[in-house]
């Protein structure tokens, strides 16, 4: 048989299913019914991929079949692609099983319990995951989600989206700061200090002070780096209620800004090929939120 000048062209999973059955069965006849196929089939199948190939994969006698050189190697990186495929396969398969939503800082804040048991509830079928990233589409536009909350300032219009409700501004402080013995903080007052910003994707700007009354600013990355800007003393921090909720560590403290505006929250996602479930999660959040209005809660410590 002359299998030379192969160039791989044509070259099919089927091709590397039946060499690996040939292989693991160690017969022809054995791997024609593990594949549910004629025995000439698998000898048609076998000679179409060293052809493709263009080298010899299998020594065959009438007791024995054994893999060439080549075929060792060709056997070894078919196992893998077949693994591969197969695990493409089951992704794709599962994909709608799956709801993932994204957010920057915190998901749905003190929401988030219910809206993860209702929805575990409502909807057995479908596995709900909540991923942090830190852009502003919330890994959304990373491919890393198929929903995103929002809270930022951000340009909705490449995105189908809805406004699910709002939340109250908290004043972020060290703990041992004299200001955590408050009740509330005015928001004028915020411009006597430096606070930590961060433009990406945070949801405070400088428009909620006057141009003239506006506080120094200290920019920083990520939620963990305005973390540790407050702990420190350096800095305070203001956030939407979600923050106040998601992280209370040691030695920050969250105290309502009781003239500051609140924050919208919105749910964005694909206007091409949205997740099934996606209206399912807005309709949820919405009445999540719209049960509990964006009135001062007891600050957390």
């Amino acid at each position: 048989m002359d299998v030379r000048g192969g160039s791989g062209a044509g070259l099919e999973l089927k091709h590397l299913r039946c060499l690996v059955a040939i292989v693991d069965t160690g017969s022809f006849t054995d791997a024609a019914l593990e594949l549910g196929v004629s025995q000439a089939a698998v000898s048609r199948t076998l000679l179409a991929l060293e052809k493709s190939l263009g080298v010899r994969l299998l020594h065959r006698t009438s007791r024995t079949v054994e893999p060439t050189t080549a075929g060792v190697q060709v056997l070894a990186r078919a196992r893998l692609l077949l693994v591969g495929a197969d695990e493409l396969v089951a992704e794709a398969a599962s994909g709608h099983r799956r709801l993932h939503i994204g957010h920057a800082w915190s998901a749905f804040g003190r929401h988030t319990t219910e809206f993860q048991r209702r929805w575990h509830h409502d909807h057995p079928g479908i596995e709900l995951r909540l991923v942090r990233h830190n852009s502003a589409t919330g890994g959304l536009a990373e491919g890393l989600c198929d929903l995103a909350v929002i809270r930022s300032a951000l340009d909705l219009t490449p995105w189908s989206h809805a406004f699910v409700g709002h939340e109250d501004r908290y004043l972020a402080l060290a703990s041992d700061d004299p200001w955590a013995r408050r009740r509330s903080i005015r928001l004028a007052e915020v411009a006597t200090r430096v606070l930590a910003l961060d433009r990406r994707t945070g949801t405070t700007t400088l428009n909620l002070w006057p141009e003239s009354e506006r506080p120094a600013v200290e920019h920083v990355h990520d939620i963990d780096d305005w973390l540790a800007a407050i702990a420190s003393g350096r800095c305070v921090g203001v956030t939407p209620q979600a923050t106040a909720a998601q992280y209370r560590p040691d030695g920050i403290t969250y105290r309502p800004l009781r003239d500051a505006g609140p924050v919208p929250v919105h749910l964005i996602w694909r206007r091409q090929d949205p997740h099934p479930a996606a209206h399912a999660a807005v309709a949820l959040a919405i009445d999540i939120y719209r049960a509990a209005p964006h009135t001062p809660t007891r600050p957390h410590r």
